[in-house]
């Protein structure tokens, strides 16, 4: 008897080891930043928000295309020019247990207009959110607005009461480093459940068994990795410390692709990168020159830009991996692919030398570059190409190069004279680059990530008034004049569209999605 109960115990033992090996997925993965707060209204941030999503949820769920479909929302619809009515998801509930309903939704969509926020630009245009019943919420808009659903679609749903509870009514001020008990926790309704928070060390996830949506992938567990230096992130990839890096360095692709373990995932980002100038105060705050401020001055700043040699960067430095642009849209599409908005100034350092001269500075001048180095692809990289660029028209650039966490706030504060800035998403329309990024700055988020502080009148007027144009044709003419008039005036120097080939253990298939979200419950683990 003894030993048929043994035999039994064994047996059981066994059974429960090959169950757990079989549900058991975890994944380990990488990237070189570290995601800034789990405040998911505070910072609008590419890895920030990808990593949020997990855990929170919009009304709306985008697709592996990016298509819109039902998400927290099961159904909406436009009422009248200036509201819209969401039918809401019944039975789903926060992390905590706490029901989601539609005071869920009023809560967080005034939260994320706080001041503090980096999101109220969106959460403004998106008008005014109004508990009809538990299931229902009205949005009013004080004018029509073309692009309601992408904008409703940028403001992660919080808990009311979970917020309420941890004193984080409002989004914590990232620039002047508050900490709140939202800065290390969260309680979403989404997929994946935080479990623990060490900034640039790791961050822990487990699958939320409770989820209302489809789990496609395996993975039950999730732990990512600040890995800062591209050699350690590379090499972490192939001993298979970890399953999956999101930038990996272009030098490195064609060496990984050739590695018998692991695969290179290609796609592109809708992401463009330029270069920002302080172009309000009448002394840059870091430079040799007193008394005036030469990046007023647009032959300075087309001096500048016509020294870029960008065939250079996209091929030594890039390996390919870019698209250069003359335009200033995460993607073509928001120009309405217009190759007059597209077309970059001609590379000419003759020109560019002649226009420093014409404008005053024959010798050139000094200046401080601040630039990203764990953020964009290659950034710091870039930005020193692009001070040895300078340097043949006489700029003589001091390059400070900053980890994201220090960076973004500096720029917050319009703490800098010359910077790098990236934007991008899911959305390809053009006013989600024009009201936040090119237009004179104005209460209610308007303007809030033109960190040149420069004012261009043209613009201004044009973006706003495509901002409630309905009529598809007026508005694509006022979309055109308001990027045109951004590139006459050389407001900012575009540079390149991002490519990003994530690379991976040939184990683990992931899906590419062009706004470069890790979308945790697509992902199988063999």
């Amino acid at each position: 008897m003894k030993r048929i109960n043994r035999f039994f115990a064994l047996t059981a033992c066994a059974a429960a080891l090959a169950a757990s090996s079989v549900i058991a997925n975890p994944l380990r993965w990488a990237s070189a930043g570290d995601p800034q707060t789990m405040d998911p209204h505070s910072q609008n941030e590419g890895l920030t928000n990808s990593v949020n999503s997990q855990v929170y949820e919009f009304l709306l769920i985008r697709d592996k295309k990016l298509k819109l479909g039902p998400g927290l929302a099961t159904e909406w619809k436009q009422i009248d020019p200036l509201t819209w009515q969401f039918k809401l998801r019944k039975g789903v509930k926060f992390h905590d247990g706490t029901p989601f309903t539609a005071d869920d939704v009023v809560f967080s969509m005034d939260r994320a207009r706080a001041p503090t926020s980096q999101l109220r630009v969106y959460a403004t245009q998106a008008g005014t959110p109004r508990k009809i019943d538990d299931y229902t919420v009205e949005f009013k808009l004080k004018e029509p607005n073309p692009i309601f659903l992408d904008h409703v679609n940028q403001i992660f749903i919080m808990s009311k009461v979970w917020c309420e509870k941890n004193n984080a009514a409002t989004p914590l001020d990232y620039k002047n480093k508050e900490e709140k008990f939202t800065s290390l926790n969260a309680n979403g309704t989404g997929p994946f459940r935080l479990v623990s928070r060490q900034p640039d060390v790791k961050t822990i996830w487990k699958k939320n068994d409770q989820w209302w949506g489809k789990q496609e992938g395996n993975v039950t567990s999730v732990t990512y990795s600040s890995i800062k230096n591209d050699a350690t992130r590379v090499a972490a990839l192939i001993s298979g410390e970890v399953d999956f890096i999101l930038d990996p360095p272009p030098q490195d692709l064609e060496r990984l692709e050739k590695m018998p373990n692991v695969k290179v995932i290609n796609g592109v980002e809708n992401r463009v990168v330029f270069i920002g100038m302080d172009q309000a105060r009448d002394e840059l705050l870091y430079s040799n020159v007193k008394g005036k401020n030469p990046f007023k001055d647009k032959r300075v700043r087309q001096a500048m830009y016509q020294a870029i040699d960008i065939e250079a960067i996209k091929t030594k430095l890039m390996r390919g991996q870019a698209f250069p642009t003359g335009g200033i849209t995460p993607s073509p599409l928001g120009a309405y692919n217009d190759p007059a908005i597209e077309k970059r100034r001609p590379y000419d350092v003759a020109a560019a030398t002649k226009l420093m001269a014409e404008a005053g500075y024959p010798q050139g001048f000094e200046v401080t570059m601040h630039c990203p180095n764990n953020r964009y692809i290659n950034d710091e990289k870039i930005c020193q190409a692009l001070a040895s660029m300078w340097a043949k028209i006489g700029i003589k650039i001091k390059l400070d190069a900053q980890p994201r966490a220090v960076y973004f706030p500096r720029l917050d504060k319009l703490d800098a004279s010359l910077y790098m800035l990236g934007w991008g998403g899911a959305i390809t329309d053009a006013e989600t680059t024009l009201t936040p990024v090119l237009r004179n700055r104005q209460p209610g988020g308007i303007g809030d990530y033109n960190y040149g502080n420069y004012k261009n009148d043209k613009l201004d007027q044009a973006a706003a008034a495509q901002s409630k144009e309905v009529d598809p044709k007026k508005r694509e003419a006022l979309v055109k004049q308001a990027l045109l008039a951004h590139n006459d005036e050389i407001n900012h120097l575009p540079l390149h569209r991002q490519v990003i080939p994530w690379a991976a253990r040939s184990n683990v298939n992931v899906v590419h999605r062009a706004d470069n979200y890790v979308q945790y419950e697509w992902i199988t683990v063999k």
